[in-house]
């Protein structure tokens, strides 16, 4: 049985990223989404605008959410684009890091869970992160 290492929960209105995106264009992707979302995103967005900026969105939300779980927010070696969400051919959606934050997570924590959801005008991402097996909680915080 494996206990919960954190929790993390992010809520955030569509239009803000959207208003983000016109500002800021393609270097607010590439701050943001890691190479595989950004491939993602653009396929989404050419088809369908409002449906690549919901994409955005959500996936703004889950690396909030999944930052909280590891109880690092936005610090090294946590980044932005380090963290993806992408989908399991089910469906699913799964955390994926890229090397720099994976070597530092695997040593600190177990297994990562993200759903996301949205609505008209809102999206929301909880994240929950695992302990390694056979450790608490606490066994994770630095000093």
């Amino acid at each position: 049985m494996s206990a919960i290492a954190g929790i993390g929960t992010d809520i955030i209105y569509i239009s803000r990223i959207e208003h983000s995106y016109q500002r800021f264009g393609e270097r607010f992707l590439v701050r943001i989404l890691g190479e595989q979302e950004r491939l993602i995103f653009a396929r989404r967005y050419r088809l369908n605008p409002q449906r690549g900026i919901r994409f955005l969105a959500t996936r703004f939300a889950a690396k909030e959410a999944f930052s909280k779980a590891i109880g690092l927010g936005m610090r090294m070696p946590m980044a932005w684009s380090r963290m993806q969400t992408l989908n399991a051919p089910s469906g699913k959606p799964m955390v994926v890091l890229n090397d720099e934050l994976r070597s530092w997570y695997e040593t600190r924590f177990g297994a990562a869970h993200i759903t996301l959801t949205d609505e008209s005008d809102l999206v929301m991402a909880f994240a929950v992160v695992e302990s390694l097996m056979g450790s608490s909680a606490t066994d994770h915080k630095e000093n």
